[in-house]
This record gives C-alpha cells, structure tokens and sequence, in this order.
C-alpha cells in the first residue's frame, strides 16, 4: 500500500469464511465477516456495498490463497474490478500468513507455529512460522500422516488444527480461518504480494499425450 494511502479495503473470500473490512489507517472502520460453505460470489458484492461510501479506499488487498480454487478465484476478481474502477493498487497476502499473524497474536510468546489448512483431494496445506510471523518453509501440500510428521511446532493452527494434533497426540490446537479484520496484524511486506492466485497445489488436469502425426504417403 502507498504511504499516502489511508483508506485500506480488505477481501477475503479464499477460505470457508467470506469477509471484507474497511481501515482509514490503523483504524477499522467497518466490517463483515461470514463462514459458509459456498456461494462467496453471490455474498461479497452486498458485503462490499454495504460499507462506508460502498467500500471506496485508496488500496485494496487480497488474500490469494491457498484455499477453495473458486474462492480465490472471487476474491480476486473483485479486488482486480474494484481497483481498475477505482484507479488504486491492489496486492495480496496468503491464508497461512494471516492465519499465522492471528494466532501468534493469541499466544505472542510462541517460538513457532505450524499453519494446517483444509487443502483439496483429501490432503492439507501446511506452512511453518517462526514466532514473528515469518515463513520458514515453502507451503506444501500434504497428506494428513505426512503433514503429521511434518509439523514440529506445539503451537498448530487452522481448519485442521484440531484433527492434526488430535492424531499427533500432542500440541495446541487454535482452529482458525483467516478474518479480513486482522489483516493490519500482518507486515507491509506480507501484505505486498502481487495479487495473483496461489493454489497450493499443481492443476489436476494433465496435458494431452501428444498424438503422433499421420504417416503421409510413401
């Protein structure tokens, strides 16, 4: 965001929870926030209009995932049409980020923690963090046993905290979906990423074998 930016909107429709707030500086001046399973297209646009000046900000920023692919996928569509419209920047930030900057916020003496989101095909998106909320760890997407061994940090946090410590055996548990409300506990950096989806995971879909070509006449 622009230093001499003061109005700041925030979407967040990447995860199972649907939310946007509205900052003038460090200020929350307004908010919604929402879990359910589907229909985030349908619910973000009344969310927005219903702020303030219908949402209207200097920035905006975007949380790009991982998460739900149509999710992401609605969240950025419309933070991308709002700033074309508006004439302002947009950028980003990722699930585990904010989900990690909320729970270290929880528990400030933590050394470290392990974010565990719902990812797709059975499988969870894990990323570690060091206790100032900084990444120490590509994200990866991992079957449950696999992220289970994964995941060295007490302090675990997410959608799927609660079952990955239960088969653990041992940790803290803080379930947990990233809030549009929290976004200022991340750094100016974390929340400077370009606004482009980040999936967690490789497209199901694989190439087509490529089909040889005919023999032409002999």
């Amino acid at each position: 965001m622009p230093p001499d930016a003061s109005r700041l909107l925030v979407i967040d429709t990447a995860t199972e929870a649907c939310s946007v707030a509205l900052f003038d500086g460090a200020t929350l001046i307004a908010s919604d926030h929402a879990v359910m399973g589907r229909g985030h297209a349908e619910r973000l646009v009344p969310m927005i209009a219903a702020l303030p000046d219908r949402g209207r900000a200097d920035a905006i920023v975007v949380n790009c995932g991982p998460g739900s692919f149509t999710g992401v996928r609605v969240g950025l569509a419309a933070a991308r049409a709002l700033a074309l419209a508006w004439d302002v920047p947009v950028s980003g930030y990722s699930t585990h980020s904010l989900v990690a900057a909320m729970a270290l916020a929880a528990h400030p003496g933590a050394a470290g923690i392990d974010i565990v989101m719902t990812g797709g095909h059975g499988e969870y998106f894990v990323q570690s963090f060091d206790g100032q909320g900084a990444a120490t760890g590509p994200l990866a997407s991992l079957l449950p046993d696999v992220a289970v061994a994964a995941c060295r940090h007490d302090l675990v946090a997410g959608s799927m905290a609660e079952p990955l410590v239960t088969a653990r055996g041992s940790g803290t548990a803080l379930t947990l979906l990233p809030d549009a409300r929290s976004a200022l506990l991340l750094s100016e950096q974390a929340r400077s990423l370009a606004a482009d989806p980040i999936y967690g995971r490789g497209a199901d879909a694989k190439p087509m074998a490529t089909i040889p070509a005919a023999a032409g006449p002999g």
